[in-house]
């Protein structure tokens, strides 16, 4: 009984021992299930040329704090401890004639020494208020190119997201060519068999599904394509699974170019930073002029200074000035004229920008609304033609069996049936990237809106 006792304790200690030597199995990352609006949310959050655009404001911000400092009062304290030195010496001549002068040592500094100094500007031509402005305006520009730069990673998103729906979809037809040619080819094989179908019949359905196998395997690898760069998109690991939910769906919406134009002339990021960045010019043609002014500040100096180094009574002299301090720019070069040239040309250079890029977008709204419309046209079309091919495969089928048909009108039929999906679900992407194009010209965060 011992005994028995004895090797189940020894089997339970080795089982135990197995199963700790065991290396630990590396949990798989949890698949996640992502929709539109959860790619959009993740690319917002994640994507990593969106987050440093967005720095750019906290970059700008400072600019306007560094600004407005510059309107108060700098106080500034130093010490100094005097290492070495060399005392000034005076030569005293004689009082009395015949004895030699007398050489007498002046001391006019000390071994220690603080001083306490301030400066308060009281006018300086505009300097600060033109150095605020620009700031200020360079800080609304960077807010309108961080719009625009969320504007481009949405659309991106979306067309990287209905990229994906389109792979997919092709996936799903190359499988189902794929498919109807093996049921074809099974067809044939018993019709053989029983003397019905030639073996010139045979081959070709053999040749039929073997050439379609290179189209599935180029689906896959596109589906695959697909997904990883959308995964970049988002910011997630290449490895991170991921389910896509969602399908191409046709959006029916009513477009007007007038009324689209106009607002995208209204709402594009673009026209805004130009705008800001044309008045960071004009002030910076202010700042030109403003450095030929004078400049008027108080400024003052609390002194301190002592041979010995400690904070007895009586140990510290000290002495202060106050100044009023005028000063006024004669001639440096001709820098000022040179600056105000430079914003000159700038202006005229962003106005130039602003209407090219004005004509550009009315452009860009053009196109998105005729590209929308030409796959609408094909949809509608693709549409009826989907139906037909299904029906005529059929018939094909049927009449093959029955000896009405050959081999080729089989496989005719199928491929004008693979071809038919392929441009319906092309015809579908077109549209609702047309759709993402055109919101992102008019500058509309969406198109929930019909535009009549």
């Amino acid at each position: 009984m011992k005994t028995k006792r004895y090797w189940l304790l020894g089997l339970i200690i080795f089982l135990a021992a197995g199963w700790l030597t065991l290396p630990a199995q590396q949990t798989e990352p949890k698949k996640l299930e992502l929709t539109l609006d959860d790619c959009l949310r993740l690319a917002l959050e994640q994507n990593p040329f969106y987050l440093s655009t967005q720095e750019k404001e906290n970059e700008a911000r400072a600019q306007v704090h560094q600004a407005v400092s510059r309107f108060f009062p700098t106080l500034n304290a130093q010490g100094t401890d005097i290492l070495d030195k060399k005392v000034f010496t005076v030569e005293i001549p004689p009082m009395v004639p015949g004895q030699q002068p007398q050489r007498v040592k002046f001391d006019f500094t000390r071994t220690y020494q603080m001083s306490l100094s301030f400066s308060v500007p009281i006018f300086t031509g505009g300097r600060l208020m033109a150095g605020y402005k620009q700031a200020n305006y360079n800080l609304l520009a960077t807010q309108e190119a961080i719009r625009q730069s969320r504007q481009e990673t949405v659309f991106n998103v979306k067309k990287a997201f209905y990229g994906y729906l389109l792979a997919r979809k092709f996936l799903e037809v190359a499988q189902e060519s794929i498919d109807l040619a093996e049921r074809h080819l099974a067809n044939v094989k018993n019709l053989y068999e029983v003397g019905m179908a030639t073996k010139f019949d045979l081959l070709r359905a053999e040749v039929q599904l073997a050439n379609l196998k290179p189209q599935l395997i180029r689906a896959r690898n596109g589906l695959e394509m697909a997904e990883l760069a959308l995964k970049n998109l988002l910011g997630l690991d290449l490895n991170q699974p991921i389910e896509i939910k969602g399908e191409l769906a046709f959006q029916d919406v009513q477009l007007s170019l007038d009324e689209a134009v106009q607002k995208a002339l209204i709402n594009r990021p673009e026209l805004h930073q130009l705008r800001y960045q044309r008045q960071m010019a004009g002030e910076m043609f202010k700042l030109a002029r403003a450095n030929d002014l004078p400049s008027l500040a108080i400024g003052g100096t609390l002194n301190y200074w002592s041979n010995n180094l400690n904070f007895r009574k009586n140990n510290w002299e000290n002495y202060y000035t106050i100044s009023l301090v005028l000063n006024i720019p004669i001639f440096n070069g001709f820098a000022n004229q040179a600056q105000a040239a430079q914003a000159k040309a700038l202006a005229r250079e962003l106005e130039y920008s602003l209407k090219g890029v004005t004509e550009s977008i009315k452009l860009e709204v053009q196109q998105a609304i005729l590209s929308y419309q030409q796959a609408k046209e094909a949809l509608l079309s693709q549409e009826k033609n989907v139906e037909q091919a299904q029906e005529a495969v059929r018939l094909a089928e049927l009449n093959f069996s029955e000896g009405l048909a050959t081999t080729l009108d089989v496989t005719s039929a199928q491929v004008a049936l693979s071809q038919a999906r392929t441009n319906y679900a092309q015809a579908l992407y077109d549209c609702l990237v047309a759709l993402a194009q055109l919101e992102k010209a008019t500058g509309e965060s969406s198109l929930n809106q019909k535009i009549n």
